[in-house]
């Protein structure tokens, strides 16, 4: 077990044990990812994995199994996901304090080390 990159709040936590149960795929971890792409250069990604990678960093919260890519371990450190419900619904908020720009969308950013692949909006 290695220190959390990614922190899950319980809110969160909750809602992706939900979604593992409703999925009909092996749920057994969370996968936190960082992929080139948006309008700032750099995306967000949340998925499903049924076994860990040779690179991947694990840690533990809420019942949660959680990896992270080693390589997206400095521009994911720190960062806080949350699920938020209102009248209109619910979703998962991403605060991540290495984010320096992001875009009006909220799920593209780039960092100060990293400026990703920006796409055309």
């Amino acid at each position: 077990m290695t220190e959390d990159i990614v922190i899950l709040t319980e809110a969160a936590a909750l809602q992706i044990k939900e979604m593992m149960k409703e999925s009909e795929e092996d749920t057994t971890y969370l996968r936190v990812a960082v992929r080139g792409g948006g309008c700032s250069g750099l995306s967000y990604g949340m998925g499903f994995a049924a076994e860990q990678e040779e690179n991947d960093l694990f840690s533990e919260q809420h019942g949660i199994q959680l990896i992270v890519d080693q390589n997206d371990s400095a521009i994911l450190k720190g960062t806080k996901i949350d699920y938020k419900q209102s009248m209109m619904g619910g979703g998962f908020t991403i605060d991540n304090p290495n984010a320096i720009a992001s875009c009006g969308c909220g799920s593209s950013f780039k960092t100060a080390t990293n400026a990703g692949t920006p796409e055309e909006c």
